[in-house]
Order: structure tokens, then sequence, then C-alpha cells
């Protein structure tokens, strides 16, 4: 399917399948491998209804590990999404890779996991917002990392050589910015729900 269209911006969603012992691993100590599941199938639900609601512009879900997951395929059938493999890779390398077919259409984008439901439709309106005087915007996580990136031209210096899954990716994310002479944007952090402690952070609607 060709990436087209003038909009306002584009929202990508990156998203595993809801698939016991795939999808939120650590959480299973907690919750069991199908509880992990039923709780990242709602996580993934949710994420994609406030890219919808946010009426940005056209939503890609791209899916790992196959798109063709009945997870993937419903919701892509419910709400009109572009459905997209993420393909091999490390995370960097595959958030590049989304990134560079979604900016080709010429409009800003902005990308979100599925692990933060505190990002709703009137945080991704203001993270597009930022963008108009920003060469990149950011919802910090508070364990270090970022729940979304949103960008007007791609650059493959904030993907390579990142050491993913750690407290650094923010810092390091600041530090390549400020060398770029890129202007940034940061909104205010949010949780990720990753390990049992975080928990706690969990909508009671998503419980």
């Amino acid at each position: 399917m060709a990436l087209s269209a003038a909009v306002s911006a584009a929202v990508i969603v990156m998203a595993k399948a809801p698939r016991p012992g795939l999808a939120k691993t650590r959480l299973i100590p907690a919750l069991g491998a199908a509880g992990a599941a039923r709780l990242a199938a709602r996580l993934l639900d949710h994420a994609v209804a406030q890219a919808v609601a946010a009426q940005l512009g056209p939503v890609h879900l791209f899916a790992a590990p196959d798109a063709r997951d009945p997870a993937f395929v419903a919701l892509a059938q419910r709400h009109g999404l572009h459905l997209y493999p993420q393909g091999e890779g490390d995370l960097g390398l595959r958030m590049q890779r989304a990134f560079a077919a979604v900016l080709a259409a010429g409009a800003p984008a902005l990308m979100i996991g599925t692990d933060a439901p505190a990002l709703d439709r009137a945080m991704l309106c203001a993270a597009r917002a930022a963008l108009v005087n920003h060469h990149a915007v950011f919802v910090p996580a508070h364990d270090g990392g970022y729940a979304l990136i949103g960008l007007n031209h791609s650059a493959s210096w904030l993907f390579e050589d990142m050491p993913w899954s750690t407290a650094a990716v923010m810092a390091t994310t600041r530090q390549r910015a400020a060398a770029a002479g890129w202007r940034i944007a940061e909104l205010a952090p949010v949780h990720d729900i990753d390990e049992p402690a975080d928990l706690i952070h969990l909508p009671r609607e998503l419980e």
C-alpha cells in the first residue's frame, strides 16, 4: 500500500502481537503469561483508539512479529488503519524504517508504542503542535526512555547505536540533538507499564 496524502500529521503505532509468552513478558511474574497477554491486548487497543481519536491524519500500525496476526487484522479493519510488518532488525532500525516510509508522504509523523496508557489524544495533538517550531518532539518516560517521538524529517543518528531499554535513552537523545543543532520539545513525562511495580500506574479501566 502506498503511503500518500497531505495531512496534518501521521501517527505510527509500533506494536507487538498480544500473544502469551511474547507480549509484556516482564509482567508474567505478576500476571501470568495469559494475563500479561490480555493486558497487552488492552494496551494495544487503547493506543490505537487514542491515535485514531486525535484525528491528526492516517494511523499506521507497524506490527511484530507478523502483521497477519488476528489482533492486528481486526484492529486495522475496525479503525481503517494502514497495517505493515516491522521487519527485521533491532528497535532502532525498525523505528527508522517506519519513519522513513511514513515521512516519505511529506507530512510530519508521531510515533508511539503501546506501553504508556497516559498518552492520550490531547497529548498527541500537543505533540503535533510542538513540531511547528521544533525539529522533533518527545514525551519522556519516567524510566529514562521516551514514549513518543515526533519528527518533521527523519535522521538516522536518532536511532543508530542507541542504548535501547536502558535509562540512558532520553539523555543520549538530548545529547545527540544538541550536537546536531536541533530544537527539541519535551512534553510532560509519562509512565511505561513494563514491570510489576509499574502496575500501580495502570488506569482502572485497563485493569
